[in-house]
């Protein structure tokens, strides 16, 4: 009875054995966690947390309830900005070192190293490539070798990968392949056009992943070199026309991405030209309040547009921002009493201003009440001061699209954005600037 006990005991464990990810991460001491996330089309879902030791080491169980599909570990802050996928098909342990010099390697996962041996073959091919045109000497026998081994690599890689999840992204990748001899133009041109020609928009675990967002953002930013806002415009037409079936929730994710890195990079007029054209309505008409508040308030507050208007008031009586005509440019900071790096900045931006006669400030303070408010506004008698009660949920505020605190608005006397300042430093630039053009003009 006990042999038999011990069987069924063994047979119990060998049935419900765990898989893992573990992982270490060089060097050691600049990493004290992993987080593990499993990837949705719709963000990511906490799973577990690993401590790592002191060789930067940690191993997370996945047991039964943990379903295939593409997963993601956090490894600092800011999360967007320190991650990396990885493929858990439920039948295999995961195991990865992870460095600052050379990103993540699997050591055991056939999925994901195949997905990495994979991309590295398809890039030394496309080296190969590069070399080829780069001597502008035309040689077919060797443009239809070089292809012909692109050819085989790509279709050895999808041989290897059937039945495997990894298959989705390397049929999703597959490159464009000429079936004669292309000048470079020629076949610049067709890479181009066939960049996108293998997506899937709709398929579940390319939606989970980070697949689709970086070939659309790579097809936007990495296929035109020096392009102008009109080429800008046709490729983003190109990635709309691309996903014209697909589900309107990846379609508006996906344009919030571009929408986010022509932002990003004060590109105002394409990231206006995104929401102007798709992204507003797909918002609209999927009820994303804050993409819609998000993306409205960048166009609002874009260089060249009117400020939006606000209650202010001066001399004990009330008026607002775009009723004021005394000065021939106005100053707005967004700042708070509770913020170190406004107590920090605002004293240099009053010792800026008091040389320039025709500047206006406008402070208008994100306070949780205004006791603070009272006692730090006296240090700046020449400032005209708002209080903005509720602080981020201040309706200006949103209306502004602040998240940081100081943020830096120039208005002319139209009250028309002029500049936005990225810190104290552009700020005092972009001012200096401002007098030495106003002394020109005198």
């Amino acid at each position: 009875m006990r042999i038999l006990s011990l069987i069924c005991l063994l047979l119990h464990v060998a049935t419900s054995a765990q898989n893992s990810v573990t992982g270490t991460f060089i060097p050691a001491e600049n990493f004290s966690y992993a987080l593990l996330y499993k990837a949705t089309p719709e963000g990511a879902e906490y799973i577990d947390r690993g401590s790592l030791d002191r060789n930067g080491s940690f191993s997370i169980a996945l047991n039964d309830t943990v379903s295939p599909g593409i997963y993601k570990i956090v490894y600092a802050l800011p999360p967007a900005e320190n991650n990396f996928d990885f493929i858990y098909n439920g039948k295999e342990n995961i195991d990865f070192e992870f460095s600052t010099k050379d990103g993540v390697i699997f050591k055991d996962s056939n999925e994901n190293k195949l997905w990495s041996s994979y991309l590295r073959s398809i890039a030394m091919v496309n080296q190969t490539i590069s070399n080829y045109y780069a001597q502008e000497h035309i040689d077919e026998a060797a443009f239809n070798a070089i292809f012909k081994t692109l050819s085989d690599t790509q279709n050895a890689y999808e041989e290897s990968a059937k039945d495997l999840l990894v298959s989705n992204f390397i049929v999703a990748n597959r490159p464009y392949i000429p079936e004669s001899f292309e000048d470079l133009s020629t076949y610049s041109m067709n890479v181009k056009e066939n960049y996108l020609k293998h997506i899937d928009y709709d398929n579940y675990i390319l939606q989970c992943s980070s697949f689709l967002k970086e070939h659309v953002l790579s097809y936007v930013f990495d296929m035109v070199s020096n392009a102008s806002n009109d080429t800008y415009k046709n490729l983003v037409n190109d990635v709309v026309q691309s996903m014209e079936h697909s589900n309107l929730v990846i379609r508006t994710n996906l344009l919030a991405q571009l929408w986010q890195r022509f932002a990003e990079i004060n590109k105002a007029t394409l990231a206006n030209y995104v929401t102007d054209q798709y992204l507003l309505d797909l918002a609209t008409s999927l009820n994303m309040t804050y993409l819609k508040e998000r993306i409205l308030a960048y166009k609002n507050t874009s260089v060249g547009a009117k400020a939006p208007n606000f209650e202010v008031s001066l001399n004990d009586n009330k008026t607002t921002l775009h009723n004021l005509n005394a000065k021939d440019y106005y100053l707005l900071i967004f700042w708070s009493s509770s913020c170190g790096h406004c107590l920090g900045e605002l004293p240099e931006v009053k010792k800026v201003v008091e040389s320039i006669a025709n500047i206006q400030v406008i402070a208008f303070a994100l306070e949780d009440d205004d006791e603070g408010w009272s006692k730090e506004k006296i240090n700046y008698p020449n400032f005209t001061h708002v209080l903005g009660l509720g602080k981020w949920d201040n309706e200006v505020v949103k209306r502004y699209d602040i998240s940081a605190t100081p943020t830096y608005f120039i208005l002319n006397s139209d009250k028309k954005i002029i500049g936005k300042p990225y810190d104290f430093k552009d700020l005092a630039e972009a001012l200096d600037q401002l007098q030495k053009e106003n002394t020109q003009k005198n």
